[in-house]
């Protein structure tokens, strides 16, 4: 299993919302360079970079502080928050982005997702964001009709070959994460799924690790100091390339 330590971006800093709530946000870096060189030096091979200014807007707004993070960074970088284009996908890609997350277009426009999978294969991530087992767009802002799990499978059955699925009432809480939904899924779909929201020990990624959850997410753990970089990459370290 993967161990992706996340960078949320808004303003150009490092920051952590608490349940997706804007008006609860935490700062803790003004260089996001320098944290994502702290994560390589910690052992991570991947990383989990979202803009969330983007994410609410629709627009790429930290595009050119996400270039300097991955300019001359030797690691497999996702980046999500406000791709909803074309040209969005190819601009990231080609300044050295490993993978994009679709996120609210996915919702809106699923047959755009599945023209961008059948162009750009595995460079295609989804990310399914479940406020109360519902889909959730617009950064979280707004909560459809859209049973999260049956999406999943949908998103599965239109090609899309790996997704991030993220309980929002556990993410940032520090209280552990959704292990039930993860089985769930686990046992219903058989793309890749990253495990995203509230991991908060080393037990999670170990159980994580034994349902065959091909990434894990770690964000406010680490900068709390709840869990240890280069702990949680031994315990899930394994054969899976990026």
């Amino acid at each position: 299993m993967l161990i992706f330590p996340a960078i949320d971006i808004i303003g150009g800093e490092v920051v952590r919302l608490t349940r997706g709530e804007y008006d609860k946000v935490k700062r803790y870096s003004s260089s996001p360079v320098d944290v994502a060189k702290s994560f390589k030096e910690s052992g991570a091979s991947c990383m989990h970079v979202v803009d969330l200014d983007g994410a609410k807007s629709g627009r790429t707004d930290n595009a050119s502080t996400i270039e300097k993070i991955v300019s001359g960074l030797d690691m497999f970088v996702e980046v999500g928050g406000g791709i909803r284009t074309e040209d969005r996908i190819k601009h990231y890609l080609d300044c050295g982005i490993s993978r994009v997350i679709l996120g609210t277009v996915a919702t809106e426009n699923p047959d755009f997702v599945g023209e961008m999978v059948a162009k750009y294969g595995d460079k295609i991530s989804v990310g399914v964001d479940a406020k109360d087992g519902k889909v959730a767009v617009n950064g979280w802002l707004d909560t459809t009709d859209i049973d999260a799990v049956s999406f999943c499978k949908k998103l599965q059955d239109m090609g899309v070959g790996h997704i991030i699925y993220t309980d929002i009432s556990r993410d940032g809480g520090l209280k552990g994460t959704n292990l039930d939904v993860y089985q769930v899924l686990c046992q219903t779909l058989s793309l890749k799924i990253t495990a995203s929201g509230g991991i908060t020990y080393v037990d999670e990624i170990k159980k994580l690790k034994q349902m065959k959850v091909y990434g894990a997410i770690l964000g406010k753990a680490l900068y709390e100091g709840k869990i240890n970089l280069s702990q949680a990459v031994q315990v899930a370290e394994g054969s899976d390339a990026c």
